[in-house]
């Protein structure tokens, strides 16, 4: 199935949980404003790439630039598919070196071959050795008028200041759980996946804000129990221990009844739990208990 990439936002209203930037991108989009350059920041999965590609087929669209790309041209089609010329996706964490950004450096000069931009979207920027931000520094100063940056980091703090000054900085933010419980129900009724809403909440819990892990997660908890998801699946695929569990813990404590506690704890052990596990769940118990 890969539901991550199914379910893929492609149009600026599909993104989820960040109406903040999509809002600015759109505005921008329909007045002319292009940024040369753009910094993408954020967690894991929240769709830092995602809305780049959409910025990418909202600035080459056959009806554009548009805050609303058409997703049937040729050119919104191409680059949906990862076969757009002109939007070139480089991971940073493996193209780290001055030699690449100097062939980058290279790339920028020939126009767009079907689009009206050529988009260099780079993943995991802050990746990038000292030498590699010298020699992109250069080409943000002075880029050609057919080029946009978007440089896409989970850890902007490690990208240099004299980088993000020259950029529109937009900071994505992890995904309420609410946010994310009603992607994964809408996601499961197109699917005919059953799942009550406790299941999504655990998921959504455990993902910590991301999307794409949570939208991951349905889909091999699915496959695991055939379509038809409990809380207790999902508990014991993640290594979730129930708050039951500890409740039973906390009152033979309290009845001072070592022994039971430490059978109970055995029995946990036993059924494939680590200690790692019961750390976080009894970290998870007491919050919900204050």
């Amino acid at each position: 199935m890969n539901l991550p990439v199914k379910y893929r936002p492609k149009t600026f209203e599909e993104v989820t949980g960040q109406r903040h930037v999509t809002k600015t991108l759109q505005n921008a989009l329909r007045k002319g404003k292009i940024s040369h350059a753009y910094l993408f920041a954020g967690p894991r999965g929240v769709g830092k790439t995602t809305t780049a590609r959409i910025l990418a087929k909202g600035l080459n669209c056959v009806h554009g630039p548009t805050p609303t790309p058409c997703n049937k041209c040729e050119v919104c089609r191409e680059i949906d598919d990862g076969r757009s010329l002109d939007v070139i996706e480089i991971d940073g964490a493996s193209n780290r070196g001055i030699d690449e950004i100097r062939n980058l450096r290279e790339q920028v000069r020939f126009l767009p071959t079907k689009g009206r931009y050529r988009v260099f979207i780079i993943d995991e920027v802050h990746m990038l050795t000292t030498e590699a931000f010298n020699a992109l520094l250069k080409t943000l100063e002075e880029p050609p008028e057919h080029v946009v940056f978007v440089l896409a980091t989970t850890e902007p703090r490690k990208v240099p200041e004299t980088v993000i000054s020259r950029t529109q900085r937009f900071d994505f933010r992890p995904l309420s759980i609410e946010e994310i419980v009603n992607r994964l129900a809408e996601i499961s009724r197109l699917e005919g996946i059953e799942a009550d809403e406790a299941a999504f909440r655990a998921i959504a819990k455990y993902a910590d804000g991301s999307l794409r892990d949570a939208v991951a997660l349905l889909e091999q908890l699915a496959i695991f129990s055939e379509n038809r998801i409990t809380p207790h699946e999902v508990n014991m695929m993640l290594g979730i221990v129930e708050d039951e569990f500890f409740l039973e813990l906390f009152q033979m404590l309290l009845d001072r009844n070592a022994q039971g506690a430490l059978l109970h704890v055995d029995e946990l052990f036993s059924q494939g739990y680590t200690a790692k596990d019961f750390v976080t769940g009894f970290q998870n118990a007491c919050e919900s208990l204050l």
